[in-house]
């Protein structure tokens, strides 16, 4: 392992709306497989267009979602994600989220996220 590999805690997971119902093993496995980073204000975390390959939670900070044709869209705060829909729909990225404060996010390969988190978009409302 890498040491630039830091692992996501299972804490700060289990404060994600999205991860409430994972089982404890569904989301220590999680954790262990998502890297944690600290990012600086002004760093552009995905860029539109571009291929997606990474998916993405806010565990800290402030970021803002902007389309080259709308503009600013919205704002992301802690326990929001982003980076669904290039891995969901096999699609370049849909919009840019840049940092607006120093950020702590937690990121997934698109295999972690088709096995551990996919799963969750598909039991809304089912």
């Amino acid at each position: 392992m890498s040491p630039r590999h830091v692992p996501a805690s299972v804490t700060e997971l289990a404060r994600v709306g999205l991860f409430a119902d994972l089982a404890g093993e569904k989301l220590t496995r999680l954790a262990d497989r998502m890297q944690r980073e600290e990012v600086s204000a002004g760093t552009v975390m995905i860029r539109e267009g571009e291929p997606g390959d990474r998916f993405f939670v806010l565990l800290s900070g402030i970021a803002g979602v902007s389309q080259s044709t709308l503009g600013d869209r919205r704002v992301l705060k802690a326990g929001e994600f982003f980076g669904e829909v290039a891995l969901t729909m096999h699609v370049p990225r849909t919009a840019t989220v840049t940092a607006m404060t120093p950020c702590v996010v937690a990121s997934c390969d698109e295999t972690t996220f088709e096995e551990l988190v996919r799963p969750l978009f598909a039991d809304d409302g089912g």
